[in-house]
């Protein structure tokens, strides 16, 4: 690399700066503040785990997220977290004993191989809650209702939530007959919305009118809740109704406790396929084309850690939603980010003495003190400081400058 280029960075990987390093952090004291008072536990996943552990349960979805490294010590392969979610089941799995449902909650950096995620940073600051032990439509509404939290903790008030069930779509594969491959095929197409191309497979592979009718309206199957009953109709399956009749249920509910959030549902919507189970849901705002959250059921993920229990959960990139509210950029002429400036004192022990205690019990008291350094060129708004501690009757006072 020339010197002249030793400033850049690589692709999706940025340097945050103040304000925004501050605005995040007020966030994430703010998020795992509220994550606690919801009774979420707090964990730390290592953020360097060997590498089949980091793919437990979600296989293909993260393999090719994952950068991959040699472990000097054990000669085997290592892997950088790219998704908390398997290291938390495992934690659930391995550390927690009793079989009531437990409460998880974290908040630290993951690293992916690739721009495939809420934004275009290969290094997202994941923030997620789960909760293992639960099957049921309450432990998703928890779930939803606490993710929705957590975007507005951050700013953001207009909110879409988009509703699926991969459910819906594994049923008609059972009831269709598919093998693993042609089953793949048409996840392949349905992602990409392709109704010509799943249309042609599935004439290639002789299912009966009835049935290929059932896909192909299955990726037309979105909109607002009416599209459930629609659903019903083309769908009447007793194994499709039973998943339908699930999503009605959890939207009665984020109806009533949720009733500024629109709702919208996308029965294709396939997310997460390879592990999710039943609800998989996404949160959207105006203007952005992509989810800013997201989560759903993915119930016996810790199997092979020892332990299945039933989970569903959320994540988030909270360095992007600052980013995307721009909450930093109020912190720059926020009053409470205004500092006090303190004059350099070499001459005078009794006063130096007293300066200093009196920058203690500011800084005690929560302000932000800045002491000048012995020949620096003292310019307040550079500084940002709109007060200074000058020394007046023996004593120092705080004055605006």
């Amino acid at each position: 690399m020339l010197k002249s280029d030793r400033w850049l960075l690589p692709e999706g990987v940025r340097e945050i700066l103040s304000p925004e390093a501050r605005a995040i952090e007020m966030s994430r004291r703010k998020i795992l503040d509220m994550y606690h008072g919801c009774g979420y536990d707090l964990v730390q996943p290592p953020f360097i785990d060997f590498y089949d552990s980091l793919l437990t349960g979600m296989g293909h979805d993260l393999e090719l997220m994952t950068f991959t490294l040699t472990d000097q010590l054990s000669g085997k392969l290592l892997g950088i977290r790219s998704d908390m979610t398997p290291q938390v089941s495992r934690i659930d799995a391995h550390h927690i004993k009793d079989d009531h449902p437990s409460r998880l909650c974290y908040l630290g950096e993951v690293l992916q191989s690739r721009l495939d995620g809420f934004s275009k940073s290969r290094c997202p600051l994941q923030t997620g809650a789960e909760i293992y032990g639960h099957d049921g439509i309450e432990s998703d509404l928890e779930i939803i209702q606490l993710m929705i939290k957590t975007i507005r903790a951050v700013g953001v008030e207009s909110l879409t939530l988009d509703l699926g069930h991969v459910g819906i779509f594994r049923s008609l594969s059972e009831i269709a007959g598919l093998s693993d491959f042609d089953r793949e095929q048409l996840f392949e197409a349905f992602q990409r919305k392709a109704i010509t191309e799943i249309k042609a497979y599935l004439e290639q592979l002789n299912l009966s009118e009835s049935l290929q009718n059932a896909f192909v309206n299955l990726v037309n199957l979105h909109g607002a809740k009416d599209i459930l009953k629609t659903a019903r109709e083309q769908l009447n399956y007793p194994e499709i109704i039973n998943h339908i009749d699930v999503l009605d249920q959890l939207a009665r509910k984020l109806e009533q406790y949720l009733p500024d959030v629109d709702l919208f549902f996308d029965l294709s919507e396939l997310r997460g396929f390879n592990y999710h189970t039943g609800i998989v849901f996404s949160a959207y705002i105006a203007g952005h084309g992509k989810a800013i959250a997201q989560g759903g059921r993915y119930d016996g993920i810790g199997e092979k850690f020892g332990r299945a229990r039933s989970a569903t959960g959320f994540s988030t990139d909270l360095a992007h939603l600052v980013e995307l509210t721009g909450i930093h950029q109020n912190l720059t002429n926020d009053e409470e980010s205004k500092g006090i400036f303190a004059p350099a004192i070499e001459d005078n022990v009794e006063s130096e003495t007293s300066l200093r205690e009196e920058i203690i019990k500011l800084r005690t008291n929560g302000e932000r003190v800045i002491c000048e350094l012995k020949g620096q060129a003292i310019d307040y708004e550079k500084l940002n400081c709109n007060r200074r501690l000058v020394y007046k009757n023996n004593k120092w006072l705080v004055e605006t400058v």
